[in-house]
Protein backbone atom coordinates (compact mmCIF):
# COMPACT_ATOMS: atom_id res chain seq x y z
CA UNK A 1 0.00 0.00 0.00
CA UNK A 2 1.58 3.36 -0.28
CA UNK A 3 1.98 5.67 2.32
CA UNK A 4 -0.29 8.75 1.89
CA UNK A 5 2.19 11.08 2.70
CA UNK A 6 4.38 9.78 -0.71
CA UNK A 7 1.16 9.68 -2.19
CA UNK A 8 0.26 13.27 -1.74
CA UNK A 9 3.63 14.62 -2.37
CA UNK A 10 3.95 12.79 -5.76
CA UNK A 11 -0.11 14.29 -6.67
CA UNK A 12 1.31 18.00 -5.84
CA UNK A 13 4.37 17.40 -7.92
CA UNK A 14 2.29 16.40 -11.03
CA UNK A 15 -0.31 18.93 -10.45
CA UNK A 16 2.73 21.47 -10.76
CA UNK A 17 3.17 19.70 -14.18
CA UNK A 18 0.42 19.62 -15.49
CA UNK A 19 -0.75 23.33 -14.39
CA UNK A 20 2.87 24.50 -15.70
CA UNK A 21 2.37 22.56 -18.71
CA UNK A 22 -1.26 24.04 -19.24
CA UNK A 23 -0.10 27.26 -18.77
CA UNK A 24 2.77 26.93 -20.66
CA UNK A 25 0.43 25.98 -23.88
CA UNK A 26 -2.15 29.06 -23.04
CA UNK A 27 1.15 31.05 -23.39
CA UNK A 28 2.18 29.97 -26.79
CA UNK A 29 -1.60 30.12 -28.36
CA UNK A 30 -2.23 32.94 -30.42
CA UNK A 31 -5.23 34.56 -28.78
CA UNK A 32 -4.33 38.17 -29.26
CA UNK A 33 -5.65 39.60 -32.72
CA UNK A 34 -3.13 42.07 -32.41
CA UNK A 35 0.11 43.44 -30.52
CA UNK A 36 -1.33 45.16 -27.01
CA UNK A 37 2.41 45.87 -26.13
CA UNK A 38 1.73 44.87 -22.34
CA UNK A 39 3.43 41.81 -21.58
CA UNK A 40 1.53 39.43 -19.75
CA UNK A 41 2.50 38.21 -16.16
CA UNK A 42 4.98 34.79 -15.82
CA UNK A 43 2.61 32.45 -13.73
CA UNK A 44 4.43 29.60 -13.91
CA UNK A 45 6.72 31.67 -12.44
CA UNK A 46 4.76 33.02 -9.67
CA UNK A 47 3.03 29.18 -9.32
CA UNK A 48 6.61 28.20 -8.69
CA UNK A 49 7.63 30.49 -5.78
CA UNK A 50 4.18 30.55 -4.55
CA UNK A 51 4.29 27.25 -3.75
CA UNK A 52 7.70 27.00 -2.82
CA UNK A 53 6.97 28.96 -0.01
CA UNK A 54 4.11 27.21 0.99
CA UNK A 55 5.48 23.36 0.91
CA UNK A 56 9.35 23.60 -0.46
CA UNK A 57 9.04 19.58 -0.79
CA UNK A 58 6.50 19.84 -3.85
CA UNK A 59 8.54 21.60 -5.87
CA UNK A 60 12.07 20.13 -6.19
CA UNK A 61 15.30 21.68 -8.40
CA UNK A 62 15.18 19.30 -10.47
CA UNK A 63 11.36 19.64 -11.25
CA UNK A 64 12.18 23.14 -11.34
CA UNK A 65 14.80 23.02 -14.01
CA UNK A 66 12.80 20.75 -15.94
CA UNK A 67 10.04 22.86 -16.35
CA UNK A 68 12.11 26.48 -17.07
CA UNK A 69 14.39 24.51 -19.21
CA UNK A 70 11.34 23.81 -21.46
CA UNK A 71 9.86 26.84 -21.21
CA UNK A 72 13.68 28.41 -22.61
CA UNK A 73 13.22 25.98 -25.34
CA UNK A 74 9.60 26.85 -26.26
CA UNK A 75 9.94 30.45 -25.52
CA UNK A 76 13.50 30.79 -28.12
CA UNK A 77 15.45 32.00 -25.16
CA UNK A 78 18.99 31.11 -24.43
CA UNK A 79 18.83 27.28 -23.35
CA UNK A 80 19.42 27.15 -19.17
CA UNK A 81 20.00 30.85 -19.04
CA UNK A 82 17.10 31.28 -17.24
CA UNK A 83 16.76 27.94 -15.58
CA UNK A 84 19.52 28.71 -13.98
CA UNK A 85 19.33 32.37 -12.86
CA UNK A 86 15.40 30.79 -11.32
CA UNK A 87 16.85 27.50 -9.45
CA UNK A 88 19.47 30.05 -7.93
CA UNK A 89 16.69 32.52 -6.77
CA UNK A 90 14.19 29.64 -5.50
CA UNK A 91 16.94 27.36 -3.51
CA UNK A 92 17.88 30.89 -2.06
CA UNK A 93 14.24 31.31 -1.12
CA UNK A 94 14.56 27.38 -0.07
CA UNK A 95 17.22 27.78 2.26
CA UNK A 96 15.50 30.78 4.11
CA UNK A 97 12.07 28.81 3.80
CA UNK A 98 11.54 28.77 7.45
CA UNK A 99 12.30 32.18 8.66
CA UNK A 100 10.20 33.53 5.78
CA UNK A 101 7.37 31.22 7.41
CA UNK A 102 6.23 33.51 10.25
CA UNK A 103 6.14 36.58 8.00
CA UNK A 104 3.21 38.82 6.85
CA UNK A 105 1.96 38.35 3.41
CA UNK A 106 3.12 41.71 2.76
CA UNK A 107 6.68 40.94 3.58
CA UNK A 108 6.87 37.62 2.09
CA UNK A 109 5.06 39.63 -1.46
CA UNK A 110 8.14 42.31 -0.74
CA UNK A 111 10.68 38.96 -0.86
CA UNK A 112 9.14 37.78 -4.01
CA UNK A 113 9.87 41.03 -5.49
CA UNK A 114 12.80 41.81 -4.60
CA UNK A 115 14.10 38.35 -5.20
CA UNK A 116 12.31 38.70 -8.83
CA UNK A 117 14.03 42.50 -9.83
CA UNK A 118 17.33 40.33 -8.71
CA UNK A 119 16.17 37.18 -11.12
CA UNK A 120 15.70 39.68 -14.10
CA UNK A 121 18.28 42.02 -13.60
CA UNK A 122 21.07 39.04 -13.37
CA UNK A 123 19.24 37.82 -16.69
CA UNK A 124 19.77 41.15 -18.48
CA UNK A 125 23.31 41.49 -17.49
CA UNK A 126 24.06 37.87 -18.57
CA UNK A 127 22.84 38.57 -22.22
CA UNK A 128 24.41 42.26 -22.26
CA UNK A 129 27.71 40.75 -21.23
CA UNK A 130 27.41 38.23 -24.38
CA UNK A 131 25.96 40.86 -26.62
CA UNK A 132 22.61 38.46 -27.19
CA UNK A 133 19.95 40.81 -28.20
CA UNK A 134 16.91 41.78 -25.60
CA UNK A 135 13.69 43.24 -25.17
CA UNK A 136 13.28 46.73 -24.34
CA UNK A 137 14.21 47.47 -20.30
CA UNK A 138 10.29 48.85 -19.95
CA UNK A 139 8.79 45.73 -21.63
CA UNK A 140 11.01 43.70 -18.72
CA UNK A 141 10.14 45.84 -15.97
CA UNK A 142 6.45 45.86 -17.41
CA UNK A 143 6.71 42.24 -17.34
CA UNK A 144 8.10 42.06 -14.07
CA UNK A 145 5.55 44.09 -12.85
CA UNK A 146 2.55 42.28 -14.13
CA UNK A 147 4.21 39.03 -12.55
CA UNK A 148 4.39 40.38 -9.20
CA UNK A 149 0.95 42.06 -9.09
CA UNK A 150 0.03 38.53 -10.02
CA UNK A 151 1.98 36.76 -7.35
CA UNK A 152 -1.13 37.66 -4.70
CA UNK A 153 -3.53 36.40 -7.12
CA UNK A 154 -1.38 32.94 -7.66
CA UNK A 155 -1.38 32.60 -3.54
CA UNK A 156 -5.10 32.79 -3.67
CA UNK A 157 -6.06 30.35 -6.22
CA UNK A 158 -3.63 27.71 -4.77
CA UNK A 159 -5.09 28.05 -1.39
CA UNK A 160 -8.40 27.99 -2.57
CA UNK A 161 -8.57 25.33 -5.33
CA UNK A 162 -5.33 23.10 -3.55
CA UNK A 163 -5.42 23.83 -0.38
CA UNK A 164 -2.25 24.85 -0.25
CA UNK A 165 -1.22 26.63 3.25
CA UNK A 166 2.04 27.03 4.69
CA UNK A 167 3.32 24.42 6.95
CA UNK A 168 2.57 24.69 10.77
CA UNK A 169 5.48 24.42 13.55
CA UNK A 170 5.82 20.86 13.96
CA UNK A 171 3.88 19.64 11.30
CA UNK A 172 5.85 16.76 9.73
CA UNK A 173 7.01 16.81 6.31
CA UNK A 174 7.12 14.11 3.56
CA UNK A 175 10.33 12.84 4.62
CA UNK A 176 9.00 12.81 8.33
CA UNK A 177 10.87 15.53 9.53
CA UNK A 178 9.42 18.86 11.71
CA UNK A 179 9.17 21.99 10.08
Amino acid sequence: MVDPISRQLWLHRAMFLAIAMVVLFLRLLPLSSGASGWPGPDITLALMLAWLLRRPEYVPALLIVTVMLIEDLMFQRPPGLWALIVLGGTEFLRAREVSLRDLSFMLEWITVGVLLLAMVLADRLVLALLLVPQPQLGLTLLHYLATLAAYPLVVIASYTAFGLRRAAPGEVDAFGRRR
